[in-house]
This record gives C-alpha cells, sequence and structure tokens, in this order.
C-alpha cells in the first residue's frame, strides 16, 4: 500500500522516507502474534504534509469531551477488588497495579483507571499480554484517538503509533551530548484545540539497564507556588506549539515554522476538580499579555518547579510487556536516553485527546481537596 496522507486535506505532502532498520525480536513476536501485516515494511509511514496552514485545519472544531472518570466510584471498588495489590511509587505521583490485564477490564473498571489515572497522574501494569488492536480499543474508551499526520504507525491501524528510538535515530543525528528519544521535559500535543488526555505506552522491548521515564505532578507543581503567586499565572493564557514544523504556504522561503494555540496555563481536571500548572519547557513559547523578557522570566522559573523538585516526580525502571498510562493534562515527561541506544527499545502508543482547557478560579487545589494543605498554601 502506497503512504497517503491521514485527511483529505493534506493536498501537498513529502513523500515519506522508507525504514530499513531490523526489529527488535520480541516486538516481532508480538506484532506477528496480533496478525499485524509486515510484509511491506515496519512501521508505516503517512505521507508528511508540508504546509502549516493544511495542518492547522486538523480536528480544528469543537468536539464534545466527557471524562470516564468523572463518573467513576470515587472508592475504585471494581478495580481495586480484582488487583492483586496496588502500590503508589511516591507520594504525590505514580501508581503500580498488579494482576490485572489492561484488556480484560470491564467498562465499570476502565472508568475507576480513569478516575485513578486523574488523580495519581500516571498508573503501571506490568506483564501485559495486549495486541495495538486492543491498545487502541482502551484508548477509544477514554477519548477521541489522535492520528498523526506523521508520525510512524503500526501497519493498518491508524492511531497507534510506533516509539522506536533507534528509527528516530535515522532521522537525526544523537550521541551523549544530544540524547536521542524523547529525553526532554515534555506534555504531548499541546497544540491542538482540544490536547491530549490519556496516554497508554506500552513497551514491548526495554533496554536491560537504563531508559527509565520520569513524570512529574502539574498538581503538586502548582501546589509549590506561593498562594499569592498562583494569582499572578491564574486566569492567564500562554502560547503553545507543535512538536513538529511546517512551511508557510504563503511564504515558503521563510523556513519552517510551529503551529501554535492559547492554552490555560493553569487548568483544571475535568474528573478531579483540581487546578495543575500546565507548561512545558520544550512547548510552551510565551505568556500571552507579557512582554518577552516578563514571560521568560516567569516561564523560566514556572519550569524550574516542575523539574527540581524530585518530591513530585516519579521515575519508572520498565521491564518488558509494561504499559504505562498517564495524563497529559496534569504532568509532564521525560525519557531517559541514557543507554545510548546501546540496546533496543520499541513500544506502541495511544493517546487519547480530552477537553478544550479551562480555568476554574474557584476550583481547589489537590491538596486542599484532600485536606491535606499547610497554612501556608
Amino acid at each position: 500500500m502506497a503512504p497517503s496522507a491521514i485527511d483529505p486535506i493534506f493536498v501537498d505532502v513529502a513523500e515519506p522516507i522508507k525504514d530499513t532498520i531490523g526489529l527488535p525480536p520480541a516486538s516481532r513476536k508480538r506484532l506477528e502474534k496480533a496478525g499485524i501485516d509486515l510484509s511491506q515494511g515496519y512501521p508505516y509511514r503517512p505521507a508528511r504534509p508540508l504546509y502549516l496552514q493544511d495542518v492547522a485545519k486538523l480536528r480544528d472544531n469543537y468536539r464534545e469531551h466527557k471524562d470516564p472518570g468523572a463518573r467513576a466510584d470515587p472508592k475504585k471498588s471494581s478495580l481495586f477488588s480484582a488487583a492483586e495489590k496496588v502500590v503508589d511509587l511516591t507520594t504525590h505521583i505514580g501508581t503500580e497495579v498488579v494482576g490485572l490485564q489492561l484488556k480484560d477490564l470491564t467498562d465499570q473498571q476502565k472508568d475507576e483507571l480513569g478516575l485513578l489515572i486523574a488523580e495519581r497522574s500516571v498508573v503501571f501494569f506490568r506483564d501485559q499480554d495486549i495486541t495495538p488492536q486492543q491498545q487502541k480499543e482502551l484508548g477509544e474508551w477514554y477519548g477521541e484517538i489522535e492520528i498523526h499526520p506523521q508520525a510512524p504507525q503500526v501497519p493498518g491501524i491508524a492511531g497507534v503509533s510506533v516509539i522506536w528510538p533507534d528509527l528516530q535515530a535515522t532521522e537525526r543525528k544523537v550521541d551523549f551530548r544530544n540524547p536521542g528519544g524523547a529525553s526532554r521535559w515534555h506534555t504531548d500535543l499541546v497544540h491542538e484545540k482540544q490536547p491530549a488526555g490519556v496516554t497508554h505506552l506500552h513497551n514491548d522491548t526495554v533496554p536491560p539497564i537504563g531508559g527509565d521515564t520520569l513524570w512529574a505532578s502539574g498538581y503538586s507543581a502548582y501546589e509549590k507556588l506561593s498562594p499569592d503567586f498562583r494569582k499572578i499565572i491564574d486566569g492567564k493564557k500562554a502560547v503553545y506549539r507543535s512538536a513538529h514544523p511546517y512551511l508557510d504556504r504563503d511564504d515558503p522561503n521563510s523556513g519552517p515554522k510551529y503551529l501554535e494555540r492559547v492554552h490555560p496555563l493553569v487548568r483544571v481536571h475535568p474528573a478531579t476538580g483540581w487546578k495543575a500548572l500546565w507548561v512545558n519547557r520544550a512547548m510552551t513559547v510565551r505568556i500571552v499579555g507579557l512582554d518577552k523578557a516578563e514571560s521568560d522570566l516567569i516561564l523560566g522559573y514556572l519550569y524550574d518547579v516542575f523539574e527540581r523538585n524530585v518530591d513530585i516526580q516519579v521515575r519508572f525502571r520498565w521491564t518488558p510487556r509494561t504499559s504505562a498510562l498517564w495524563d497529559n493534562r496534569i504532568t509532564i515527561h521525560n525519557a531517559s536516553w541514557d543507554y545510548g541506544g546501546a540496546f533496543p527499545r520499541h513500544g506502541t502508543r495511544v493517546t487519547a485527546l480530552a477537553e478544550e482547557p479551562f480555568f476554574d478560579e474557584h476550583a481547589p487545589t489537590r491538596r486542599q481537596a484532600l485536606g491535606i494543605a499547610g497554612s501556608d498554601e
């Protein structure tokens, strides 16, 4: 099948490169077991759109989003009673659920998992027997599946992206000083009109050492700020950009440009009702209404709050066949490339798009809602 664009609105496209690197054995075994056709090469790359104006039209309409976590049993009785154990990995972020297969969850358990992710930011399941098709089906429970206009995909399953650092290394030079993979603090798809909600990454192949992923809590980052500083940023909006650049059709010689959207700097999660700081160093451009010097100063401080407070982070050590499900509305993450490409790492990712970000001045912080806030909070 010849590569085509993911949407008919993309007429002007570039033909994708052809990949020639070999799949890790465990990844190939999983894909073949799932009936994925690898005969035409792997992964499948859609024809890449060239122009910013075309990409801006993709999903540029309002879609109603009802968060499954908002209708879940607050006690999560069905999910917790079926698990062997549920272990919080740190005080503020990260939980591991043991003894459940994601493909077998009931509808009630899916709702409760959605609430658990909304409360704990990222949830892990080891030893998962899940196909890319089942991964996509689970993702659809949490929202509209994002189909990326140029990211490599599992052949025949639109919306299941391939996360394969060795593949990325064929596109740009990587080394110790300029690491590969997603080794920078970021949040996925912030440029969307309705950005990412729950992302599910399943890694079928991981390095024997290194390759950890870190997540930081947006709830806790906001709570680290003084009440008076919160007043400065509450209600402010910022410009967020895409990860990939495109050409301006009206001025193609001006060089690559990024798709930009305006969203709240502080947002509220619809399932928990808690405020979260929502910035990331990689893709937050500027605060609307401030001079560049003012915006740079405030954003630099907010990035540092996220990145330097290790008590609001979780660092996860992967094992083969592990799934991580996190909420992009309340986290940033960073994949360590400390293994330096010496070992293969391969996974498949599904992201559900959520609501248009919103701010509510009356919403509490997480610690306020749980009754654990100090007198200075």
